[in-house]
């Protein structure tokens, strides 16, 4: 394993500590001033100085600003495809454990121990995924005398099964919703049990989260293909494929309390948060506490996830997750045994670094706060950024992030995030890119600030959800806080409408920041030639007693326009566009690495972000985000590669089992593979009718992006 140093390969700095709200500074002020600082003293008995991280990506990089923030040294894990990642970076020390795939590098239990051991850590702390709810893993740290930041191996094993954690909430009077977790696994009595409980039921890997292992059955005639989906993801994500079977609840909310307990049986809640608006059973945007939820049910809420927390004999950080109907009934859904995802609002809203916590509760201290002492402050959104494309079913993605420029960390404003410009995505890991994190004094005061800063959030290189965020928390019904799991489904034609184009303005913009771009490589090559009067080295249009003009032609998508561009003497531009004509004018202002477009059409100035990437113009404001390129002649643009009449890869994957062969007649939808990219499975299904000519790949390849599946026949028709 080789060891490295603390700058990436573009010798650049990790970021500073993020600040935080005043209300936090204030908080933290009155602790130290009423309680001194007992509590919030040096380590305490168990001694640690060097953590290690096992993980990576923005949670790694959280971990380490916190561990920093407090003197302890951060080691860093890392795969060959993070070589150069941000994570590496930050760390104090930073040690490779394998290739890309994760069962050889972050799941491999003796890798990361090795390094633990090597690198004298006192400690490790998982993150959340890969091994954070591994009771193995847990119990290897106790062995080796490591100390395992995160709950008993016991708490983990009987919350990780979900069967088992319905029977011990039960016994503890945490309302549970019905189902059956038998160890009965056979097809026909699951069937059986869905047919008793009553359709829609939900099926469910008995270990895990996150989303996996997870279908919706709403009949018998697809409860078995849902069931063997789970099953495979199930087995991929945790290596067993055990299922329950629950009544699913109709549009229900989702809402989940962080709880925390310490060594010495103490045990708080931290409010709830909200998760409701997800795609895939996956979460998109959090907040806290849950709107419109009264202090009745918040203490109800809290008190009966402490009562979870105590009936394992919690330590830690944990959630506990509820699902809650119409009327403000909650019931048990599970609970994660490990710092969650959205775990930054809980802190935005309480004053707290939970963090800390662990660190301070794994060495053997004391809660910071008892339950009496915590105050809710506010609210706060957390919003994930994703590699994906919302407008193909959120189909993940990868790729490089070409321009990254994000909203100005500040009080109220806080950006998890484990990649930079020029870093990629990988097809390896999970899609997300950032947690836009902010806070303000009521719910409508931080969602104006959440969509303030989304529009700051620009990336060029794939596609993100930034725009569709933006489309969710404008909704009426979400700025109401009426969300549900069933938002998306529901509010479709609102949150995905026909894409508007550009306006003729912003045509403009586009055209002037192509025209500015060629005059400043025009003194560039004037510049180098050193002959300023050379014929070859203009291109400013500027002709005597004559007015030049030029057409040009911009692509919006499938769509072409034509401007007819004069260049007028005083070195501004007339531009005309289906008959109207704009007066253009403008330059480029560069700051650090970001360039802005001061520009004037038609008398309306305007300073949009400015990046332009091979023949292409991407425009950035406030009021919206534009794409405007220049046509490749088709004699450039290349052929496509994949088989004609086929199926292709959606993405770079794993063909995880082939379901048809030569010869097979389908139908237009059938299933023909299922692949699995991004931490995700996903079924590939037939464009349309034919007769399977041939089929490319076998279970356990790799399949690249874009390549042929399988090449078919249409079905002849009758006659």
């Amino acid at each position: 394993m080789s060891q490295e140093g603390q700058k990436d390969h573009r010798g650049q700095q990790p970021p500073e500590p993020l600040p935080v709200h005043p209300a936090i500074i204030q908080k933290a002020r009155k602790l130290i001033w009423t309680k001194g600082f007992v509590r919030f003293a040096s380590i305490g008995q168990g001694r640690i100085e060097k953590v290690l991280i096992a993980n990576r990506g923005e949670i790694a990089c959280r971990v380490m600003r916190t561990a920093k923030k407090m003197g302890v040294r951060s080691v860093a894990v890392y795969s060959d495809a993070d070589r150069h990642s941000m994570h590496v970076a930050m760390a104090d020390e930073a040690y490779n454990i394998g290739p890309a795939a994760s069962q050889q590098s972050y799941l491999s239990m003796e890798k990361v121990m090795e390094v633990a051991k090597r690198s004298g850590s006192h400690a490790v702390h998982p993150g959340y995924g890969f091994l954070s709810e591994n009771t193995e893993f847990a119990e290897a740290c106790k062995q080796e005398g490591i100390i395992f930041i995160g709950p008993p191996s016991s708490a983990i094993r009987d919350m990780g099964i979900k069967s088992t954690s319905k029977y011990i909430m039960s016994a503890a009077g945490v309302p549970i919703i019905e189902g059956y977790h038998g160890e009965d696994q056979s097809d026909e009595k699951l069937q059986a049990e869905a047919v008793r409980i009553g359709y829609p039921v939900m099926i469910k890997a008995v270990r895990g989260g996150g989303g996996k292992g997870m279908r919706i059955a709403h009949t018998t005639e697809d409860f078995h293909e849902q069931l063997e989906s789970a099953r495979r993801e199930a087995r991929k994500s945790f290596n067993d494929d055990v299922m329950l079977v629950e009544k699913f609840v109709e549009d229900p909310r989702h809402v989940e309390v962080q709880v925390f307990g310490d060594q010495h049986g103490n045990a708080v809640y931290l409010f709830e948060r909200d998760c409701s608006v997800q795609r895939r059973h996956q979460k998109i945007i959090e907040e806290a506490p849950g709107p419109g939820i009264s202090k009745e049910v918040r203490r109800k809420l809290g008190e009966a996830a402490v009562r979870a927390a105590k009936a394992v004999n919690y330590v830690g950080a944990g959630t506990v997750e509820f699902i809650m109907d119409a009327q403000h009934n909650f019931f048990f859904m599970e609970m994660n045994t490990r710092l969650q995802v959205e775990h930054p609002v809980s802190e935005m809203i309480t004053g707290t670094d939970l963090v800390e916590w662990q660190l301070r509760v794994a060495a053997g201290e004391r809660l910071p706060l008892l339950q009496e002492e915590i105050e809710l402050m506010g609210h706060s959104f957390e919003a994930r950024i994703y590699a994906e494309d919302p407008n193909n079913d959120f189909l993940p993605g990868a790729g490089p992030l070409l321009h990254l420029s994000t909203p100005l960390a500040d009080e109220c404003t806080r950006i998890e995030t484990g990649v930079r410009e020029g870093d990629e995505v990988s097809a390896h890991y999970d899609p997300m890119i950032a947690k836009l994190v902010v806070w303000g004094e009521d719910r409508s005061a931080a969602l104006r600030k959440l969509r303030y800063c989304l529009r700051q959030y620009n990336i060029v290189g794939l596609n993100t959800n930034i725009d569709f965020l933006l489309s969710l928390s404008g909704h009426p019904e979400f700025e109401a806080g009426n969300v549900t799991t069933s938002f998306i489904p529901q509010h479709y034609e609102q949150l995905f409408p026909k894409p508007i184009p550009p306006s003729r303005a912003t045509l403009c913009q586009a055209a002037l920041g192509l025209l500015l771009r060629e005059r400043a490589s025009t003194q560039t090559f004037r510049d180098q030639s050193n002959d300023p009067f050379s014929p070859f080295a203009s291109s400013n249009g500027r002709r005597v007693n004559i007015l030049y003009s030029r057409n040009m032609m911009l692509q919006l998508g499938e769509t072409k326009v034509e401007l007819t561009v004069t260049y007028n003497p005083d070195g501004t531009y007339s531009m005309e566009i289906g008959g109207e004509v704009f007066q253009v004018s403008g330059e480029v202002e560069t700051q650090g690495q970001t360039s802005f477009l001061h520009c004037s059409v038609n008398g309306v100035k305007s300073r949009p972000k400015l990046v332009i990437l091979d023949n292409t113009v991407h425009l950035f404001s406030m009021e919206g985000s534009a794409e405007v390129s220049i046509p490749v002649p088709k004699f450039l643009a290349g052929v496509s590669t994949g088989a004609q009449g086929g199926a292709v890869a959606p993405m770079t994957g794993t063909i995880e089992k082939v379901l048809v062969k030569a010869g097979d007649t389908v139908q237009m939808g059938d299933s023909l593979m299922v692949m699995n990219a991004m931490k995700m499975e996903h079924i590939i299904r037939a464009p349309k009718a034919g007769v399977i000519k041939k089929v490319f790949f076998k279970d356990g390849s790799q399949a690249n992006r874009h390549a042929a599946l399988v090449e078919f026949e249409e079905a002849a028709e009758e006659e």
